[in-house]
Formats: structure tokens, sequence, C-alpha cells
């Protein structure tokens, strides 16, 4: 099969054409590098089945040529980072809703199954925990710009949907839930990799807010799984589908977590929402996801151990840091 990867080369994007490559499949990668990185695929650029194309999904004549070319879209272009959230909301905003249209759009005239990337941010402030994907929305207010990424990917939601019921187009639809592992930046928010390069560094590891809120993560090779298998059953057509993991931890103990695994001796440091975000930034303190429904549909279940996790993201980081330090002495010796 042939797969289509908008945002291809980002950090789930580029994890999940490392699977789809190692499966046998043909691989397209369409991505502008706003927040992906060529990097992410120097590895994978001598397989003869990838290309990639470094455009923008606003480019219509070539997502339209390559929806063409493809047996199936996986739509992961989009926003991502609280950080770029709260300080780019106009972009945000576009990029989702319109990127999301443009792929339907050309996917839904030649009938090629979309999957739409969205998140567990669309659940908001609810306090229904587990979360399970016929759960109410509860969303902040709109003077809160912290909210226009979950109203956002909520209607690429409902477009996705409506795509299926009215013109019959094969749509799957992942919320996911902190997804994290190697590759992944910390430059717009992202908790653990901006915590192992804190404790790497000999800095203060930065606590947002109290620490108490709790999150759940999930290794992007779980998750790349999850999504596969979503793609390649008839029954998930039409369905929205957690993909995560459900252990549960506080940020403050993942705080501790790293510093433990990474034997670093960095204090951990607690900075207040406002300071880090904006005045008035709301937090949700749980976010677990109920994933009876992805085992349902695909017999999978997320379960790689968070301290594995950890020491994958030390160690990519770790060998990230020393390739960088050789340079400069690689030249010296050539010189």
């Amino acid at each position: 099969m042939r797969f289509l990867i908008t945002g291809g080369a980002g950090f789930i994007g580029s994890h999940l054409a490392e699977l789809l490559l190692e499966r046998g499949h043909a691989v397209l990668l369409l991505d502008d590098l706003s927040t992906g990185s060529i990097e992410n695929i120097r590895h994978l650029k001598g397989n003869g089945r990838l290309q990639y194309f470094l455009d923008s999904i606003a480019n219509r004549q070539l997502l339209a040529e390559l929806v063409d070319e493809s047996d199936v879209v996986l739509h992961l272009a989009a926003a991502v980072g609280v950080r770029l959230i709260v300080e780019s909301p106009v972009r945000t905003i576009e990029t989702n809703i319109e990127g999301t249209q443009r792929v339907l759009d050309a996917a839904c005239k030649k009938k090629k199954l979309v999957f739409i990337a969205s998140t567990s941010e669309v659940y908001g402030k609810s306090n229904q925990v587990p979360y399970r994907e016929d759960d109410d929305l509860v969303l902040g207010p709109t003077s809160k710009s912290r909210w226009s990424y979950a109203a956002s990917k909520a209607v690429d939601e409902f477009l996705g949907l409506a795509y299926w019921r009215e013109k019959k187009l094969p749509v799957v639809i992942g919320r996911f839930f902190n997804t994290v592992g190697p590759r992944q930046t910390g430059r717009y928010g992202m908790v653990l990799p901006n915590f192992v390069r804190q404790a790497l560094n000999g800095e203060p590891i930065t606590v947002f807010g109290t620490g108490k809120q709790s999150r759940c993560f999930c290794d992007v090779r779980d998750a790349v799984e999850a999504v596969y298998r979503l793609v390649m059953t008839d029954v998930a057509i039409g369905e929205v589908v957690n993909i995560g993991n459900d252990r549960e931890i506080t940020i403050e103990e993942l705080a501790h977590l790293v510093r433990q695994r990474t034997r670093s001796t960095s204090p951990i440091q607690y900075v207040p929402y406002e300071q880090a975000y904006e005045p008035g930034f709301e937090d949700m303190m749980r976010r677990v996801p109920a994933l009876e429904k992805l085992e349902r549909l695909t017999g999978f279940r997320p379960q790689v151990p968070l301290e594995t996790i950890v020491d994958r993201v030390v160690e990519h980081m770790t060998e990230k840091r020393q390739a960088a330090a050789m340079v400069p002495e690689l030249g010296r010796a050539l010189g």
C-alpha cells in the first residue's frame, strides 16, 4: 500500500513513516518544516519506497496529486505544543481547520481513507476521568487563547465525521494523549524533552504550576502501532478513538523520575502558569484515556513503561549532544 503522511517530518509523522517502511509499504511525506525537521527523516532518505516533498498542504495542486497517488492519507500536519498555541492562536486555528478541510476535500474526490490526528485537548476541563470517546467536551472561554487549539481540533473532528456521514468518505479519528519519545522537541512546551534537557544540563527542572496535575505518557512506538492498526481495519471507519497509555503520573513525579534516570542533581523549580504562559492560563488536573475502544477495535493496548520511555529519550538526547560535540573536533582533524 502507499501512504501519504502530512506533517511527515514531525515527531509522530517520522516514526509513523519508519513503521510503514519497515512493513513494506510505500510512503509519501509532505511537510513544510514549520514545526517538523529534516533531521527526523534523514535516516529514511535512502529507502527507495520513500518520497518526501518540502511543501505545505496549502499547495492544493501538489496535495491533490499526492492524495491521488496514495491509498491512505494520514493527516498529522497541525499546530502543536501549548507554547505555540498560546503565542500564535491565529496560526493554530488557520493551520488546523483550513488544513484539514483541504485534505478532506482532496481525499473525497477519490474516496481515499483519511486518518485525522486529533488530541486529548478536546476533552477540555471535563472532570469525568477516564475520558471516553463519547463524553461531553467542556471547553473554557473564548477569551483564553489556550482553548483555541482544542476548539480547532474539535472542528477537525466534526468536519471528518461530516464527510463520512454525508459524502461517504472513509475517515478514522485518533485522539492522542501525551505521546513522547526520541525526536520530540521541547521547543513548543513539550514537558518530557524539556525535563530531560534540563536534567542533562544540570539546570533547574522547571515544573509549571503546582506539579500536582497528572498526565499519561504514551511511547511513540505504541502510538504509531495504534494508528497503523486503526487504518488497517474497516471497523474503525467513522469512529473516534483514544490513543494513549493509561498509567497516570503527576508532573512533579515525572520531574523526580527524570532526575533519577539521568542521575542528575538538578533542583526542581516551580514556575507559576502566569509566568510560563499567559495571565489566567487554565490547565486540567487529570487527563486519563479510556482504552477499551482501541483494544476492542484493534486488539492492541499501549503498554511501554514510562521508565523505558524516559531512558530512550535520555539516550537519544545524549547521542545527539555527543554527535554535536564531535563535529568541531572532526573539522580540526580534517584540517
